[in-house]
């Protein structure tokens, strides 16, 4: 039967119920489903039986109790060993890899969701060490926007902040936070909300170099670490993100949303002796952004 293993507590919200277990021959594939974003990170769902039912109601193979998620909203099936995923007339749909769909056909990395979750489908052989390198993913990077999340950032922050003061070399931060993101929840709802952050995240991911770090710092608040960089640079390209995304068409199911950014810049200076001050600086830049009428950049 589907098996869940246990990366954090339940809490009762998210759960598989016992199916069937077919005889040894015929087990279907190597198939799993990990959530990497909701209420149990980090669980895995195996999909052995030939249909497999996520929704609301108890009576799923696959439990997801939230109210943006129907009762019965979508199942996966299993045809001549490839895995099908059907949306079953859902409230709010079924999406993957971020595109709206009635039946696909799923392939290995996939991402599927369903109200406010997302799993990752993953298939293959060596299907435990691809479970295992997930869950290392979840650790540095934000399973909604795909982007560092905040950990990865304070670790990658203090090791270039580190070898900055050291070397004499210049650091700059951004903080960036999407203007009145809680009128977009509260008058598109939250899927809506969902999108925009996403959305946001590849605008800007794609205008990031290697060495730089681009990540999510926490709810719509994000962080750009610019190593080498001067204040007027860090001034520059601040600008550019900023303008990026106020002409940047944000539309979800038909309804276009307009978006802006307030962004606060701080750079390394000697009076900075950890990496806490340094954020706490941009910080106080991109309040002050705010405060003095939002979309714009304060360093």
């Amino acid at each position: 039967m589907p098996q869940v293993n246990d990366m954090e507590a339940d809490n009762g919200k998210t759960r598989v119920t016992a199916v069937r277990q077919l005889p040894n021959e015929v087990v279907r594939g190597r198939d799993c489903l990990v959530e990497i974003y909701g209420k149990s990170i980090g669980r895995k769902f195996d999909l052995d039986e030939e249909y497999i039912t996520l929704g609301r109601d108890p009576d799923n193979h696959i439990v997801v109790d939230t109210d943006s998620v129907s009762r019965r909203h979508a199942r996966i099936e299993d045809l001549r060993g490839s895995k099908y995923i059907v949306d079953m007339q859902s409230t709010n749909g079924t999406y993957v890899n971020d595109k709206l769909i009635d039946r696909t056909k799923l392939s290995h990395g996939d991402y599927i969701k369903i109200g406010d979750t997302i799993f990752k489908h993953l298939s293959g052989q060596d299907i435990e060490s691809a479970y295992h390198e997930e869950i290392y993913r979840m650790t540095i990077r934000d399973g909604l926007t795909r982007i560092a999340n905040k950990r990865y950032f304070q670790e990658f922050l203090e090791k270039e902040f580190s070898r900055c003061v050291r070397y004499g070399r210049g650091l700059v931060l951004l903080m960036l936070d999407i203007d009145h993101f809680k009128n977009v929840n509260d008058q598109f709802g939250h899927l809506t909300g969902d999108y925009v952050l996403r959305e946001l995240a590849d605008v800007i991911q794609n205008r990031m170099r290697r060495e730089e770090l681009f990540a999510r710092y926490g709810g719509e608040e994000f962080a750009v670490v610019l190593p080498e960089c001067s204040p007027g640079q860090a001034v520059e390209f601040a600008t550019i993100l900023r303008d990026m995304i106020a002409n940047h068409t944000f539309e979800f199911e038909g309804n276009a949303v307009p978006i802006t950014v307030s962004i606060g810049i701080a750079s390394l200076d000697s009076s900075m002796k950890v990496p806490d001050d340094l954020v706490r600086k941009a910080d106080e830049k991109l309040y002050e952004a705010k405060n003095r009428g939002r979309n714009i950049v304060v360093v």
